[in-house]
């Protein structure tokens, strides 16, 4: 069993979170914990010039929340939001906190994706951690 569970959650795409948070609670030692992480594309810098200088705090707020409404009332799971490339975001967050499982579903790929979407693949190559994927 697994002591820090790592489930990457895209709140931009239409799967919900509760299949990959059932599987990390199966997973997951007593006392353990299981943090739910939003990674959010860096805006490029001419765009983000254009927007006012708080547009990035309120972003961030909102993805918080959407988070929160994602996850509902469940105190178990903590969760953050961080900015980055997802599939090198999401390795390097769970070697900092110290993750020993990652939770991450992947989408029904393409052939151009071979047996696992982009994320999912970066994630399974690079991360320190175990890896369990979902479809």
């Amino acid at each position: 069993m697994y002591r820090n569970i790592v489930v990457p959650i895209a709140l931009d795409h239409a799967h919900t979170p509760e299949e990959a948070l059932r599987v990390a609670r199966r997973l997951l030692s007593e006392g353990g914990k299981i943090t739910a992480l939003h990674v959010m594309e860096p805006l490029p810098r001419h765009v983000a010039q254009y927007l006012p200088a708080q547009q990035h705090d309120i972003h961030v707020a909102d993805l918080k929340a959407r988070m929160a409404k994602a996850l509902g009332p469940d105190a178990g799971v903590a969760s953050a939001v961080i900015e980055g490339h997802a599939g090198r975001a999401i390795v390097e967050f769970a070697e900092d906190i110290g993750a020993d499982l990652i939770v991450v579903a992947s989408h029904r790929p393409g052939l151009q994706d071979y047996l696992l979407g982009s994320t999912a693949a970066r994630v399974v190559r690079h991360a320190q951690a175990c890896v369990h994927v979902l479809r």
